[in-house]
């Protein structure tokens, strides 16, 4: 099979589809790789490293997408990236088309089988593909949550973890998933007041065996969440409903009683997040205000720890990679259960269930 990597365009997006290693891997399995001129450079490698790993480097996105079977990226396919898909091409990245009904559009509009990393699943039902870029992004959040707690940067001046005789800053995390577990690992490591809400008791058990006396847990009802909210220095926002739009947990109303300067990281940002207040922003440009609480709402929070993230993504990435390149779409699809949940649109269909009740449009089940 051909397979492309363009270079990733969107705003302050390092990360690159396919690292050399992986490269290499697929060139083994008999397969042509075609990269975009400088689409490593973000994470420090050179044209000349993927062309060493057996690839051929092209000089445009446009010569990528017209030689390649397959396009392997990280973030969603840009408006002028939609328009270079065929209906023959697939398309192998993250999508999140529950939040975006005009990617979802044009997608149906390419014709392309456009299979979503985020809606894999495993033989256990988690999002292998999701995983590592929920830890990356979980721990992420408390850093840069500490960093806009700072008075100079507009935060209440309250350092995360306190000092002798002065209490540490509180900190709510709404779900118990992989991001919001993440996130509890570095805050309690930075010796904050850390608090996990969750709607699964069976979850809030397991989180208490994780993590013993080191964090409390409490029942995400909606005054458990008002509660939370009003009393937290920081508030992650870490939920996830696979495939459709993240319920809206914080109100505006709720927003108002929290304290002057005080922080929201919203990792659900992907899906449309979870908090009223929040809409989606770019490391340009990350924070906004709303009733005196910093709102920091990247959709792409990963890319700023770009060589990390690209090479975490690849490892789960590149054995779907492979099995896609080996067997083509609908072969591997049909050997594979779990790579078929990946599956979105095709054939100018929506075909998950979740997207489609999401973006209101008909679902047509695929195979």
């Amino acid at each position: 099979m051909k397979i492309g990597v363009p270079r990733e365009i969107k705003n302050h997006e390092y990360r690159v589809g396919l690292t050399p290693p992986s490269v290499a891997e697929l060139v083994a399995a008999g397969h042509s790789l075609f990269v975009e001129t400088g689409a490593g450079a973000g994470i420090d490698f050179s044209d000349a490293d993927y062309i060493a790993a057996g690839a051929t480097v092209l000089p445009s996105a446009t010569e990528i997408f017209a030689a390649a079977d397959m396009i392997v990226k990280v973030k969603e396919p840009q408006p002028q990236e939609i328009a270079m898909l065929r209906p023959d091409h697939i398309l192998f990245t993250y999508l999140h088309l529950a939040a975006d009904k005009a990617q979802a559009e044009g997608l149906m509009q390419s014709g392309a089988t456009c299979i979503a990393y985020e809606t894999v699943t495993s033989r256990t039902g988690s999002l292998p593909l999701l995983k590592p870029m929920s830890e990356v992004a979980g721990r992420m959040a408390i850093q840069v949550g500490a960093h806009y707690l700072e008075k100079e940067q507009g935060g209440r001046g309250v350092l995360l973890g306190g000092v002798p005789g002065v209490a540490p800053a509180r900190v709510a995390i709404l779900g118990g998933g992989v991001a919001g577990v993440n996130a509890a690992q570095i805050a309690v490591g930075m010796r904050a007041d850390v608090t996990i809400y969750d709607i699964s008791n069976e979850r809030l058990a397991e989180l208490d065996m994780f993590f013993g006396s080191q964090i409390k847990t409490a029942f995400a009802s909606k005054s458990a969440i008002a509660a939370a909210v009003r009393n937290a220095h920081l508030v992650i926002g870490a939920v996830l409903v696979p495939g459709a739009a993240a319920p809206k947990l914080v109100t505006r109303e709720m927003l108002k009683t929290m304290k002057r300067g005080s922080v929201i990281v919203d990792i659900a940002i992907d899906q449309g997040g979870c908090f009223e207040t929040s809409r989606p922003t770019t490391h340009a440009d990350p924070v906004f205000e709303v009733e005196g609480v910093t709102h920091y709402c990247v959709a792409n929070m990963p890319g700023a720890v770009a060589r990390t993230s690209a090479f975490a993504l690849n490892n789960a990435t590149l054995p779907f990679a492979l099995k896609l390149a080996n067997l083509g779409a609908e072969a591997a699809m049909r050997a594979d259960a779990h790579l078929a949940a990946g599956l979105n649109v095709a054939g100018g269909q929506i075909r998950h269930p979740a997207v489609a009740q999401a973006l209101d449009l008909p679902y047509s089940p695929w195979g």
